[in-house]
């Protein structure tokens, strides 16, 4: 029996909200990611974004464990010469906590258009507001 693949027209794209309030950064960034891939429908292909919209709130709350607040450095460049860029963990925290979690589930999906456009269905806010009350978001549990 051929395997059935979904059709453009077929995918039913879903709304959810993550409170990241206490969640490990790790932990809420891979639930993200197969949220945002479609890997929790049974209707998941690889080669296609079958994948719901994801908002993730309390960005600011989120936790790192052991000394990743110290240790652990984003470096990015600008393009312009000596423009390599160095932040801590812990003060891209203080500035952009938003970023924080943008890169870090950016980082576990494909490096490819695919990717890119899975990325696009992912709104991260610092605080507890957000402007998609009208979706009507699920509340989404990660444990």
């Amino acid at each position: 029996m051929p395997t059935a693949m979904p059709k453009e027209s077929e995918i039913e794209r879903k709304w959810f909200v993550v409170d990241a309030d206490g969640r490990v950064l790790g932990r809420l960034a891979t639930r993200v990611a197969s949220i945002l891939r479609g890997k929790h429908k049974p209707t998941f292909a690889p080669h296609m974004d079958v994948g719901d919209h994801v908002v993730v709130i309390n960005a600011e709350k989120v936790h790192l464990t052991g000394r990743k607040l110290t240790d652990k450095t984003y470096r990015w460049h600008t393009g312009h010469l000596g423009g390599l860029r160095e932040v801590s963990a812990g003060r891209m925290l203080k500035s952009h906590p938003e970023r924080v979690i943008e890169w870090a589930v950016e980082g576990m999906l494909p490096k490819n258009r695919l990717g890119r456009a899975m990325v696009k269905k992912l709104r991260v806010y610092r605080g507890s507001d957000h402007p998609h009350a009208a979706q009507r978001p699920t509340a989404l549990e990660i444990s």
